[in-house]
Parts: structure tokens; sequence; C-alpha cells
């Protein structure tokens, strides 16, 4: 029996087909271990998650990194996601020539409203693999984030639950302690 497989892309046949108009602009898409992936429609809880996080870590950290929020970075020659917030060493060419590789990449922060646990499922692994040292899942349903830490053989040795009240500081911030509800939208009351 012939076993099956689906066709596997690499970056630069991804880059290719949004050059010639298979992949249209207005397309959310990301690169993940080969698959091209349509990226969930971000509800307004997502944008305004991704928008306080953002402006918390730039004016938290400043100059002393750059802050993307939904650009691609680059893992492998299969896997470009595009993640809400990246923490990234600041490149003296702002990452004109290439995007930020995992060496380059202090933290990487997801905001999941509808895409919990493709976050969990998948881009945890995806990101282990990739030695991201620090990657965070900001949920804004149940209001919690989930901390990923310490990859090895391809999956994270720390994985911890945190509460709106908790603090946090990155890895590479020890100095940069933040409250998990500081990134969470404000609760309507009834």
């Amino acid at each position: 029996m012939i076993a099956i497989q689906p066709r596997r892309f690499t970056v630069s046949e991804y880059y290719r087909m949004s050059e010639l108009g298979i992949l249209q602009p207005t397309e959310r898409t990301e690169l993940i271990a080969g698959e091209i992936i349509s990226m969930a429609a971000k509800g307004t809880a997502h944008t305004s998650a991704v928008l306080l996080t953002q402006d918390l870590f730039k004016e938290g950290l400043g100059r002393r990194v750059f802050v993307r929020s939904q650009d691609p970075i680059h893992l492998s020659e299969t896997s470009e996601p595009e993640p809400d917030i990246v923490v990234a060493v600041r490149d003296p060419l702002a990452y004109s020539t290439h995007h930020p590789t995992p060496a380059e990449i202090l933290l990487v922060i997801e905001v999941a409203d509808s895409s919990l646990s493709y976050d969990l499922k998948t881009k945890a692994p995806l990101y282990a693999q990739a030695s991201i040292t620090d990657y965070w899942v900001l949920d804004v349903i149940a209001r919690q984030l989930y901390v990923f830490r310490h990859p090895a053989a391809g999956q994270y040795q720390s994985q911890t639950i945190l509460a709106a009240a908790l603090e946090i500081a990155p890895l590479a911030f020890a100095d940069f302690a933040i409250q998990v509800a500081q990134m969470l939208p404000p609760q309507m009351s009834a």
C-alpha cells in the first residue's frame, strides 16, 4: 500500500506563491511545518489584548528590544509563523534583511480567543522544536496566561498557568515584572 502524504512547502515556495498571486495579500496565512494555514479572524478582545500587550512591552522594555506584532519569524525552512507578539533583540538593520530567528527571539506571545487549542497543541511544540525559550499564550476568555519554558527534545519542560492577578517576568528580563491582567482587555460590567 502506498502512503499518501501532503505536499509540504518551503518558506521560499510560500513567498513565491504570494508573488505569483496564488496567495492574495488580503489572505491571513502562515506557514507551519510546510503547511499553509489560514489564520483565525481576530475578535475585539483579541485585538485589544494584542494592543495592550504590545504597548506594555514597548513602554517597559523601551529601546532594549524590538517588539513586533503579527509579523513573521523564521523558525526553519518550512515554518514561518506570525505570532501576535514577539520580543526580539535589537537588530542594527531593523530586520530589513531577514525575519527574526530563534537565536534572536526572547519571547513569543500568542493571544487566544478562538485559537486556544491550536496555540497550545500545535504552536507550543513548534516553538519548542525551534528552541524558543519563553512562550506565552494569553487566554482572553478564561483570563489567564499559559507559560511554556525551557525547551528540550522538542517539548517544553516547564508549563504553568497563571491567573490574571499574578505577576510574571520574561526570562530575558527579570527586572520587568507585569501582572497578567495588564495584558487583558478590561472586563465590562453587565
